[in-house]
């Protein structure tokens, strides 16, 4: 394990590698057979659990039921909304034939031409359009109004350059599509989602976020607005970490979804959706880890405390296994998963370097003296910082101490973007601070085409104009044309 941690490549020499590296030393994730596509591990797929179980509890909290809709998507049901078809038809993966068959000639198997599709079949890259089909047979009346549902489910979307979470081909996501009988409550809706992702973000997470509306050109395609949380990874680059749109009646008209109000006249509905993604593993990754390894908020750690034991003989271990079951039990009643890793087949120093290498937030030791001293050592991932402790009274020390971690973390997070934020007021000087990276807040025209010279010249995008904070009027930095207040910059994954 020494070599693994040796091998892992430091941030400040490439910090793409040193991702890279991370996620598959530390057994997130892997390349898949299938060019684009990841076999998340087990270690992943828990991170992501514990993303979704959250997840999942907010937004039924919030009055959103669970659903599934079929993976497959008629051809001409993304032709129904243009905006949306124009901004995906170069992503789509095509379904066209529905049988194999034995090569004649003997070469193993070949696609059945006699077996087309007499429409073809797109694998979604997102649901709006199948699921406001089916809308359209469940609205009738404003007594069906709002439909709230959320799906879990798995899309594709065509991807040339790939990296493992952050960009695949496929990827896990939920997409949450609503329906309601007037634009106030789409609006508010959209906004109460945003807030939600924010929520999790922030306090689960521990990744502080701006919230925000994307520029026109920025938007998802086939919406009004899209609003966003926008994150700074430690390379100074953002990450647009979750989404919420709201669709106005364009899907309800594209699928001529409508409804009778109180008073019998007949009116579209009005749409939103929102999601988040296997993405959010690698925002977490790059937001907190370090050289060592992951650095994981306790929240979202697959086991928020691992004990290994030292000994010499049977006999000790089994007086550390009797010691350290009393332990487990006293932290599982305060809601603290632990594991208990007593396999003989790694030394303590193996192991000690695998879970810093895999984050796991708190790690205990217990030994020879610990037995006679009725002490046990603490060590916790995000200060590297071990302390020994009486075992009397450990576990609430334990709670506190995640509870303090995940702070801790937020705090660091925090600081690091607030001294990677800064007002810049002239194209030039713009120039210059992109290349340090970071989140630049500066004076915009709202024009397009100003926003794709600056992409264009810098590679830097708008990330989102902020709901919060400063609302300052200015002049662009560009045009010197009338700004109604900073928006926020910065080059993205």
């Amino acid at each position: 394990m020494a070599k693994e941690l040796k091998d892992l490549t430091p941030r400040s020499k490439d910090y793409s590698q040193w991702y890279l590296d991370l996620v598959i030393k530390a057994n997130l994730a892997e390349n898949s057979a299938v060019r684009g596509c990841m076999v998340i591990k087990p270690y992943g797929y828990a991170i992501w659990e514990k993303m979704q179980r959250q997840l999942d509890d907010m937004f039924k909290e919030t009055g959103h039921e669970n659903a599934y809709f079929p993976l497959f998507i008629p051809k001409s049901f993304l032709s129904k909304e243009a905006d949306h078809v124009e901004g995906f038809a170069k992503e789509c993966a095509v379904v066209t034939h529905y049988r194999l068959k034995n090569d004649p000639e003997g070469n193993g198997i070949i696609v059945d031409p006699e077996a087309k599709l007499e429409e073809e079949l797109i694998i979604r890259p997102t649901s709006e359009t199948i699921i406001w089909s089916t809308y359209r047979n469940w609205i009738q009346s404003y007594r069906d109004l709002p439909i709230l549902i959320n799906q879990w489910a798995n899309v594709v979307r065509w991807e040339m350059r790939t990296r493992l979470f952050l960009r695949t081909t496929e990827f896990l996501w939920q997409e949450g599509h609503t329906a309601h009988a007037t634009e106030a409550e789409a609006l508010e809706e959209t906004r109460k989602m945003l807030d939600v992702y924010a929520e999790f973000a922030e306090t689960y997470m521990a990744m502080p976020v701006i919230k925000g509306v994307k520029s026109e050109s920025e938007r998802f395609a086939g919406s009004v607005d899209t609003y966003t949380i926008e994150a700074l990874m430690q390379d100074g680059k953002a990450l647009q970490s979750g989404t919420s749109h709201f669709l106005g009646q364009n899907f309800a008209k594209a699928f001529d979804v409508m409804f009778s109000d109180k008073d019998g006249e007949r009116k579209y509905v009005w749409a939103t959706s929102w999601g988040v993604s296997t993405r959010l593993v690698g925002a977490l990754i790059m937001a907190h880890s370090d050289d060592n390894g992951l650095v994981l908020p306790p929240l979202l750690a697959p086991y928020q405390v691992v004990i290994v034991p030292i000994y010499r003989n049977e006999e000790q271990l089994n007086q550390i296994n009797e010691k350290v079951a009393g332990i487990i039990k006293k932290l599982k009643a305060l809601g603290i998963s632990v594991k208990y890793d007593n396999s003989d087949n790694r030394k303590p120093g193996w192991k000690f370097s695998e879970y810093e290498l895999k984050g796991v937030p708190v790690r205990l030791a217990m030994g020879g003296r610990d037995l006679e001293n009725d002490t046990i050592e603490i060590a916790r991932r995000d200060t590297l910082t071990k302390e020994t402790l009486p075992q009397e009274g450990i576990e609430e020390h334990i709670k506190k101490l995640l509870e303090e971690m995940q702070q801790n973390i937020y705090k660091k997070a925090f600081d690091y973007r607030a001294s990677a934020t800064r007002n810049v007021d002239s194209y030039e000087e713009f120039k210059v601070e992109i290349e340090k990276g970071g989140f630049l807040m500066c004076h915009w025209d709202g024009t397009n085409e100003t926003e794709e010279l600056i992409k264009n010249e810098t590679k830097a995008t708008i990330r989102c104009i902020p709901l919060e904070g400063d609302k300052t009027p200015g002049k662009c930095m560009v045009t010197g044309k009338p700004s109604k207040q900073r928006v926020v910059f910065a080059r993205a994954y």
